[in-house]
């Protein structure tokens, strides 16, 4: 008797112990240091297209709401016109006037070198995102460009029976950016040997520029089975089809609302399958919380990656309705939900799902 009640106990603290493991790795682990007498800034390189004026908005939206709740005491935001010696000079203003913390979107990658070193220097806590600098004291928050490509492939692969021909849509060429999302569908297209690449054009992340290039290309292609794209050019490359009276592929969309309100439109009529994804302008909320988490004292990698938003059939209804006309799908990134990536980032689990609006 003993014996059994000495097994049950074992099993009862063993599943006690599995229970308290499994909280663990979906709860976020929230550091909680005082920054209520803080500061956040932000150096946004450019200002000048709706993308980043969101982007703006975001930042302002969540550093707002932090000093109403006391997180932080203050912020503050500054464009530099894509000119690097006008941004440098504003981070070494930043400086001067005792910023605890500044999110950066740097117009180079070597060029704010120097001030992001003094920013350090002066034991300012440096993150930069949505790109890198080489100056290695700064904390970097970014996408994995490649995978974006790797998830297109999978997908079309998934839906046409891993055989097929692709034409590509890159952004603007030599682009980093482009070059990493190109590079990421030819390598995962490597593990479909079936899928062919029939055609390239350059849609430089705009519609009307993808349907400029896909109707002219159009001509010269076989059939076409799919298209893989980077972002703000699978409407274009719709209308570029629908005026051809080829056979409407599968495109890959990037979140914008014509495309997610296209995709809409032919899923009702006829039931048309795809998938979207990219980057969002509110990736400047999860560089805010990651540099206040930092200042809490949370111990963060000095790289976090961070996921794209990815929007499926199921979702579509609910992110079509959240986006503004002429707007790109962009979530609002909790304190909570940017924890789960650093710590997803940390333990090398996958990065937690952006949920839906109103899940």
């Amino acid at each position: 008797m003993e014996e059994q009640m000495h097994l049950s106990k074992s099993l009862s603290l063993g599943v006690a112990a599995i229970a308290l493991l499994c909280a663990n790795s979906v709860m976020a682990q929230v550091a909680d240091g005082d920054t209520s007498t803080m500061k956040i800034g932000f150096s946004n390189s450019y200002s000048g297209n709706s993308f980043r004026q969101v982007m703006n908005q975001s930042f302002e939206a969540i550093a707002k709401q932090a000093v109403a709740d006391g997180v932080i005491a203050d912020y503050g935001m500054v464009s530099a016109n894509n000119n690097v010696t006008e941004q440098a000079g504003q981070i070494q203003n930043m400086i001067l006037e005792g910023y605890d913390a500044i999110a950066i979107l740097a117009g180079s990658d070597t060029a704010l070198n120097g001030a992001v070193r003094d920013a350090c220097d002066a034991g300012i806590t440096v993150v930069v995102f949505a790109g890198t600098v080489t100056e290695d004291c700064a904390y970097n928050v970014n996408y994995n460009w490649a995978s974006m490509g790797k998830q297109e492939i999978d997908f079309v692969a998934g839906q046409l029976g891993d055989k097929g021909n692709l034409l590509e849509i890159r952004g603007i060429a030599g682009d980093s950016t482009d070059k990493d999302i190109s590079d990421g569908l030819h390598s995962a297209a490597e593990a479909y040997p079936d899928l062919n690449f029939v055609g390239t054009v350059y849609g430089q992340w705009t519609s009307t520029v993808a349907q400029k290039e896909v109707a002219t290309v159009l001509p010269t292609l076989p059939d076409v089975d799919a298209v893989v794209t980077q972002g703000g050019d699978g409407y274009g490359a719709a209308m570029a089809f629908a005026a051809s009276g080829r056979k409407m592929p599968i495109i890959i969309m990037g979140n914008r609302q014509d495309e997610l309100a296209w995709w809409k439109e032919q899923k009702d009529a006829n039931g048309y399958q795809t998938m979207s994804l990219a980057a969002t302008p509110s990736v400047s909320q999860i560089a805010f919380w990651t540099a206040q988490q930092i200042l809490a004292g949370k111990d963060v990698p000095k790289k976090v990656e961070v996921p794209l938003l990815t929007i499926n059939g199921d979702d579509l209804d609910a992110w079509l309705a959240a986006t503004p006309v002429g707007g790109v799908a962009n979530p609002t990134y909790t304190q909570d939900l940017v924890v789960k990536m650093i710590d997803a980032n940390k333990n090398g689990d996958p990065l937690p799902a952006t949920p839906a609006p109103n899940q």
